[in-house]
């Protein structure tokens, strides 16, 4: 199983950007990979999900102002989120995507327990304020 990590969370004002990294501690490049957020009092929802051919799915609240993207030799996934808004506030986490139970297109927009997926990482904080 791979392992995950999560950086570059922050705190940011709204219609400001971060870039997300999930670095894994082995190949990526069969696997379908997801972005996740939570925030308090909120289930854990799929943000965006990125196929192993890099075919991306993003959740309808995101309305374009965030990227998906994956390098697969440096063993990393990303996400740059642009325009954040304060309901973009979140512990945001990655994961690997078992396709055996999980469509990879249907990752975003859904709901997710935490045991429902083996590889989360332990996330990183996005914080936006007005």
């Amino acid at each position: 199983q791979v392992h995950l990590v999560e950086s570059g969370g922050g705190s940011v004002q709204a219609g400001g950007s971060l870039l997300l990294s999930c670095g894994a501690s082995a190949s990526i490049s069969d696997y379908c990979l997801g972005w996740f957020r939570q925030s308090p009092g909120k289930e854990r929802e799929g943000v965006a999900s990125i196929d192993a051919d890099g075919s991306a799915v993003y959740a309808d609240s995101i309305e374009g102002r965030f990227t998906i993207s994956r390098d697969n030799d440096k063993n990393t996934l990303y996400l740059q989120m642009n325009n954040l808004n304060p309901e973009d506030t979140a512990t945001y986490y990655c994961a690997t995507v078992d396709e055996t139970r999980f469509s990879c297109g249907a990752v975003a927009g859904l709901s997710w327990s935490a045991n429902a997926l083996d590889t989360w990482g332990q996330g990183t904080l996005v914080t936006v304020s007005s």
